[in-house]
């Protein structure tokens, strides 16, 4: 069995698996050793771990390594099975690595978009030929609620709601809601227009916290998962077991 571990700014995520597919999930706000130990002694099996963070996180690889018998903390040095064309491989984000190898891995051979609906919208490429293409960031739906709070005197902040959106909102609270989801499904689906013509038989997966809400409401056939990072951290961590 293998953990894998993914320590964003202000939640952490395990996960345990077993022959590729996840068994078992966990969310903390902390990813230190009680944690860490907690979900070891569930799981006493587990032999190899990955983790990654934008944390501080040297007590808690101290502990893992002193558990387990294959240990890897996941930066831009490590080997991955995808050819990176990023231009500046030492910026991009470990999470968006992670997961362009997790949508390779799900779809070997097949061209991939990967949208991933958090704090930040990414929106990244993986070729049929295994490369990493790279991709674009764009504010997520909290952030523009949020800007469009922050920056005015007088617009009130508002929230991802399950109700149908409205094309024309009929008031401000609905002109904010219909303006931030409404917007953001265009450039999606513009996105997806642009890309899909210049590369066939484009599989699409949609991944974070928002990413199932959005799927919903996108004209296209999408894969939906939260664990795309997960799978990701899962296969880096076997191309680098020897």
């Amino acid at each position: 069995m293998n953990l894998a571990i993914d320590i964003g700014n202000t939640l952490a995520k395990m996960a345990v698996i077993e022959d590729g597919q996840v068994v078992d999930t966990f969310k903390f706000e902390n990813a230190g050793e009680s944690e860490v130990a907690s979900v070891l002694e569930s799981y006493p099996d587990v032999t190899a771990a990955i983790l990654v963070s934008s944390r501080d996180v040297e007590a808690t690889e101290s502990f893992l390594k002193s558990r387990v018998s294959k240990y890897v903390r996941f930066d831009h040095t490590v080997s991955v099975p995808l050819k990176n064309l990023y231009r500046t491989p030492h910026t991009l984000g470990c999470d968006r690595l992670a997961a362009a190898v997790g949508a390779n891995a799900l779809y070997p051979e097949s061209n991939v978009l990967i949208v991933d609906f958090g704090t930040a919208i990414t929106i990244d490429m993986v070729s049929a030929q295994g490369e990493f293409l790279g991709g674009n960031i764009s504010p997520g739906a909290v952030t523009r609620f949020r800007a469009l709070h922050d920056y005015t005197s007088t617009l009130p902040l508002r929230t991802l709601k399950e109700e149908e959106t409205e094309l024309l909102g009929k008031d401000t609270f609905s002109a904010i809601e219909s303006g931030v989801i409404n917007g953001i499904v265009y450039e999606i689906e513009g996105y997806i227009g642009r890309i899909s013509a210049q590369y066939p038989n484009l599989r699409i997966i949609f991944t974070g916290g928002d990413g199932n809400f959005f799927a919903k409401r996108v004209k296209n056939p999408i894969f939906a998962t939260y664990d795309l990072v997960v799978y990701g951290l899962n296969r880096i961590l076997e191309y680098n077991a020897d």
